[in-house]
């Protein structure tokens, strides 16, 4: 019996090949109309529900720019559970390769239940899945999203707001740095688009073959209306 997931419409098995080459050049990707319109404001709509969280943080108490997010509680959307394990299986075999490419010893199993367990064993129970709400003047400070010890290399934000409609400004900005180069990336997504990210680290090559690469990633001032994002991380947090 399939599970349910495994019929989750997403990007083509050649897509898949573009996603990883983009991923290995410039530690992010874009998958295109990942979700409808839709699916995009049922998401959105739940950040005013007062249940499905387990936590409300605002951003300028921490320091972390503006704005505010929730975390979901246990049991996930149902849409959100099935996106978080199709994507996991697919990103998986990346991740291993990077691991590998890293001189890591680290491997993640093949199926996101399993690398969940892991993470709960070593005391990382609480979901890492999350919506994002910003408002104008809000931002979000370059960032890495590492809550324990088992982090999983990769991660997945998918825009539910439609940019020059529903807000301006809020681009998706990424910075990658090794000990000799840095770059910033600003990657343009419309509704329903995803882009999937390095988390810490990723292999780069350099003149003397592959070296270690930091990514950070936040998102730049929004300058009027409102945008949502629902961001997938595949460990939980401690």
């Amino acid at each position: 019996m399939k599970a349910a997931h495994e019929d989750l419409i997403g990007p083509a098995d050649d897509d898949w090949t573009r996603i990883g080459l983009a991923l290995d050049a410039d530690g992010h990707a874009v998958l295109a109309r990942l979700l409808n319109a839709a699916q995009c404001e049922a998401l959105a709509a739940l950040y005013a529900r007062s249940e499905g969280f387990r936590s409300r943080v605002v951003m300028a108490r921490h320091g972390f720019g503006r704005g505010e997010y929730q975390y979901f509680a246990y049991p996930l959307p149902p849409l959100l559970d099935a996106l978080r394990h199709a994507l996991y299986a697919r990103l998986v075999p990346i991740a291993n390769r990077w691991c590998a490419q890293l001189g890591m010893a680290v491997r993640y199993p093949e199926a996101l239940d399993a690398f969940l367990d892991r993470c709960h064993a070593a005391g990382q129970h609480r979901p890492t899945p999350l919506i994002l709400e910003y408002g104008a003047g809000d931002y979000n400070c370059l960032h890495q999203d590492l809550y324990g010890e088992h982090v999983f290399p990769l991660q997945v934000a998918i825009l539910l707001s439609e940019p020059g409609e529903d807000f301006t400004g809020g681009e998706f900005v990424m910075t990658d740095r090794s000990t000799t180069t840095q770059r910033a990336d600003v990657i343009a997504l419309r509704k329903g688009d995803a882009v999937v990210f390095a988390v810490d680290q990723r292999p780069a090559m350099g003149q003397r073959g592959i070296r270690r690469s930091a990514m950070r990633h936040g998102v730049s001032r929004v300058h009027s209306g409102r945008r949502h994002t629902v961001g997938l991380i595949f460990h939980d947090a401690r």
